[in-house]
């Protein structure tokens, strides 16, 4: 089913858009959510929970793409998730890695929202100036938050290309971001 069907049985508030996103986007959403939270039945719980909150948001809102709207609303409940959990426990397995990667490359979040909104058009640059492999290879590490052997085993690659590849993007990505002025 197309999104713009499925979008629409959400503003006409029929309970079959749960069934339709759920068949078109579960597989994406629960995946995501597994690979942040480290468990099928996490993943399984985040997604549910995703289901009732497009249900609660379309109307009033109308993504334009309902695939990445239902993947972003499932990544931040999975990080909400993960850091309530990481609250009564340290640690944070394969997720911590990857925001452990990246520390060095970007900026504190003690900015301002303005500052946050100039991040994410300067990330936004960044993304869109990679070779499509690399872009490719450094969304699905840092925004899926796949592991290293998972990502050479999809896209054909060897791990240690994959790992050259994230080392490279994050160099490039830390002189982008101090050339435009951000102290990482």
């Amino acid at each position: 089913m197309e999104d713009r069907t499925i979008l629409g049985l959400f503003l006409s508030r029929e309970k079959d858009a749960i069934g339709a996103a759920a068949n078109k986007y579960g597989g994406l959403c629960r995946r995501l959510a597994e690979n942040i939270l480290g468990s099928p039945q996490d993943g399984e719980e985040c997604f549910n929970d995703t289901l009732f909150r497009l249900w609660n948001e379309i109307p009033p809102k109308k993504p334009e793409n309902l695939g990445a709207y239902a993947a972003r609303i499932t990544r931040n409940l999975a990080l909400d998730r993960l850091r309530e959990r990481s609250a009564l426990r340290r640690g944070g397995g394969r997720t911590a890695e990857c925001l452990h990667e990246l520390e060095d490359c970007l900026p504190d979040d003690s900015g301002d929202f303005a500052d946050r909104l100039a991040l994410r058009d300067a990330l936004n640059g960044f993304l869109s100036g990679l070779k499509p492999e690399a872009r490719q290879i450094f969304v699905k590490r840092y925004w899926y938050m796949e592991s290293v052997s998972v990502i050479a085993r999809e896209m054909g690659l060897g791990e240690s290309k994959v790992k050259m590849s994230l080392m490279r993007s994050r160099e490039a990505l830390k002189t982008k971001l101090q050339q435009e002025g951000f102290d990482t």
